[in-house]
């Protein structure tokens, strides 16, 4: 009885131990404001007198309170989270930003690293086939059939290649002058590598564009090239492969690239990638690699010497003068296939930027669910009446959102994950820029 009047008047006092230092408050009205307290005690203890209250009592009966308290507290603080949708991120210990990581890939469709098939499409129109030709993975006519490639042949005074009567460049004046304005330096005229020194006779290989992404993984490709025995005078005839095959690699193993305006340049060398450059003391150079670009120029003067491409040079006004010599270029990577080299092998690269976001899923958090099989009737009764004192969810989605509580990204676990007032969960939420 004396306890319950205590506690009951006790609850009705300013929550506080110290005379208040609050503007405008003084003294004389903490006194006033702790008389009530006295008096309580006066009348609840035998003896009429606070001294006759020992100081275990008075604190026995605050710690009473103060349990009281903090149960009260924690039960609203309980049925508060277990209903909420929403919960906010704690700056310091659930986000870790600025992760950075160079992750690489197999370079082509469906991510694999190696190409060991190759085709090209009957519907590119003969105005196109003039400049390039696209290579594909699988027949064109094929679902999952994707550009993977392309190749081109450049001569800087459009020799291999007519004008067709018109006042135009030749086609292969226009890809040199092209690939000279892409990857030169403003004041160069000529692409120069150390195999030939400077050339006007370029193929290229030029990786689709959205395959690269940042850049070409330099020193993890690997370019088959087969001698080309004979051909008619346009390569888009009959050409025959044969004999010995090389593979090409960049130097980046063995020599630090040069760095110009279109970033770092490689020279391309014959080599491998397990075995790296072959004579790495004098190697033998084949073009210019340059990985932002996903671009490999090839010196015609080295492939005409070392695998007898024999370069179609006739005169732009010439009557021979259509070679179409970037077929020459396919069928020797194409005609790779029967030696041992496993393909044209390559990957990208590129820098991810991450944000790690930490969700710490309490015991007493997210343990009801909204979704309409949850509940039954019109009171919203459990449909599950194992539910009662034990619910249970699962947790298949995560939702990240901003302070008004708009979606902006949605992370989906790989199996739902089961939810109760017994068990806890951490989950990482990673968001890749």
């Amino acid at each position: 009885m004396i306890l319950n009047k205590f506690i009951k008047t006790l609850k009705q006092l300013p929550r506080h131990s110290l005379p208040p230092k609050g503007k405008g408050r003084s003294y004389a009205s903490y006194e006033e404001s702790r008389q009530p307290f006295s008096r309580a005690i006066e009348d609840e203890v035998p003896g009429g007198t606070t001294s006759n209250v020992t100081t275990a009592q008075v604190e026995a009966l605050a710690q009473a309170k103060a349990n009281e308290i903090i149960s009260e507290m924690q039960q609203a603080q309980t049925l508060s989270k277990s209903g909420r949708t929403y919960s906010r991120f704690d700056f310091v210990n659930d986000i870790v930003d600025n992760q950075t990581a160079v992750i690489t890939a197999g370079l082509w469709s469906d991510n694999v690293g190696s190409l060991s098939t190759y085709y090209t499409s009957s519907v590119e129109t003969t105005s196109q086939r003039r400049y390039y030709i696209n290579i594909y993975q699988k027949n064109p006519g094929l679902t999952g059939s994707a550009v993977q490639f392309a190749c081109a042949y450049g001569n800087a005074v459009g020799s291999g290649s007519s004008a067709l009567g018109t006042q135009e460049d030749p086609a292969s004046k226009a890809v040199y002058a092209q690939y000279k304005q892409l990857l030169l330096e403003p004041n160069d005229t000529r692409f120069t590598t150390a195999g030939s020194g400077s050339t006007d006779s370029i193929y290229v290989v030029n990786v689709q564009r959205n395959r690269v992404k940042e850049q070409l993984d330099a020193g993890n490709w690997q370019l088959p090239l087969t001698t080309i025995t004979s051909h008619d005078q346009n390569a888009t005839g009959s050409v025959a492969v044969a004999g010995k095959t090389l593979t090409l690699i960049d130097d980046s193993s063995v020599a630090s690239a040069t760095v110009g305006s279109t970033g770092n340049v490689y020279n391309i060398v014959s080599g491998s990638v397990d075995n790296g450059v072959y004579t790495p003391t004098s190697p033998i150079y084949y073009g210019l690699f340059y990985p932002q670009y996903g671009t490999m120029i090839l010196d015609g003067k080295m492939l005409d010497q070392d695998l007898s491409f024999a370069t179609n040079l006739s005169a732009s006004n010439a009557a021979t003068a259509e070679g179409d010599n970037h077929f020459l270029l396919f069928h020797s990577i194409s005609g790779s296939l029967g030696s041992s080299v496993a393909g044209f092998e390559a990957r990208n690269q590129e820098k991810i930027t991450s944000t790690h976001y930490f969700v710490r899923i309490k015991n007493g958090e997210f343990n009801f669910s909204n979704n309409p099989s949850f509940t039954t009737g019109s009171v919203g009764a459990f449909s599950q009446t194992s539910f009662v004192g034990d619910p249970k969810t699962y947790v298949t989605t995560i939702g990240l959102y901003n302070d008004q509580q708009e979606l902006l990204a949605v992370a989906k676990l790989s199996k739902p994950l089961l939810k109760t007032f017994s068990r806890e969960a951490l989950v990482k939420v990673k968001l890749n820029f």
